[in-house]
């Protein structure tokens, strides 16, 4: 698929439905950019992160692996992996886990592919190129689609949005870690690699 952008990335472009493989052949043809489509259908266009947005986000995805792998109800995903969410829409989380009940209920075909599912608990990293508004509407969908928990970091504000299932967002300031609960029970992220990652 061929297009030109005239202005500032993110930007938003009108496609025809996609299935799984011609979104995944789009992504593969622009390999220097990064896709999300909306549930109406609308493809997002993204440039990769600035570089210090990709180590506070390395700081994240390795403290929950690492987390993950010794509880072992589940597994953990970056940015690079992405979701079909119940609702339509095509979403790639800065972090995320899924339970392997779950994983264990998919065939192998699907397994393969992207799949459709929402994870249980999902972060989103606010990058100076990232608008506020266009991440909380995210973590709504992602909320609506089945997540049970959900956290927005904005390092700027030192600050996390906390979103649960079933009930409004709730704001944390002047923090230096924050506790799992539901899904994630027993996670601790440390956030002073995230606010400072070069310490």
């Amino acid at each position: 698929m061929e297009f030109t952008i005239e202005s500032f990335l993110p930007a938003t472009l009108t496609a025809r439905p996609m299935t799984d493989q011609e979104f995944a052949e789009l992504c593969s043809e622009h390999p220097d950019l990064l896709f999300e489509m909306t549930a109406e259908g609308e493809i997002i266009v993204m440039a990769p992160n600035f570089t210090l947005t990709g180590f506070r986000n390395s700081k994240i995805d390795r403290q929950l692996a690492v987390w993950a792998e010794q509880d072992g109800r589940g597994i953990v995903s970056d940015s690079s992996a992405g979701y079909v969410l119940p609702n339509g829409a095509r979403r790639s989380p800065d972090a995320s886990w899924v339970a392997k009940d779950r994983i264990r209920q998919m065939d192998n075909k699907s397994l393969q592919g992207f799949w459709h599912l929402c994870p249980a608990f999902v972060i989103e990293l606010k990058s100076e190129s990232d608008r506020l508004r266009t991440l909380r509407n995210k973590m709504q969908e992602y909320v609506e689609n089945g997540a049970e928990l959900g956290w927005l970091i904005d390092p700027e504000k030192r600050s996390v949005e906390v979103y649960r299932s079933g009930g409004e967002p709730r704001l944390l300031t002047a923090i230096d870690s924050i506790e799992g609960e539901g899904p994630v029970a027993g996670f601790v992220l440390n956030l002073l690699p995230v606010w400072d990652p070069l310490q």
